[in-house]
């Protein structure tokens, strides 16, 4: 996974209106499944309803490749009820698995 900034998905949406939530949610979904995680198609984010079951998918996806660092449950919720912040907590662990992934020790809980 690539390492990205925090500031991004905390700011980046607001200045782009939404769509960089869209485009940093669609890439680290990419690169979770290149780890080997099952998140189905992104294009479920735009249809309602089904785009509440794609974050909980997303969110066993998170859990899964951060090693239980982040829950499934406190993922969803991170990124439907607080949005970009929750985004970022996400992106700030995602940070923290792949700094573990470089020194070849996995990333502390």
């Amino acid at each position: 996974m690539k390492y990205r900034s925090i500031a991004a998905p905390l700011l980046l949406p607001i200045i782009t209106f939404g769509f960089y939530a869209l485009v940093w949610s669609v890439s680290t979904k990419n690169e979770m499944n290149w780890s080997g995680t099952a998140i189905p198609t992104a294009w479920l984010l735009i249809v309602p309803i089904a785009n509440i079951i794609w974050l909980w998918k997303y969110s066993a996806g998170v859990e899964v490749f951060t090693k239980k660092g982040v829950g499934r449950h406190a993922a969803f919720w991170l990124m439907f009820l607080v949005g970009s912040i929750g985004s970022a907590v996400v992106q700030n662990k995602f940070n923290k698995t792949i700094d573990g992934f470089r020194v070849g020790v996995p990333a502390a809980v």
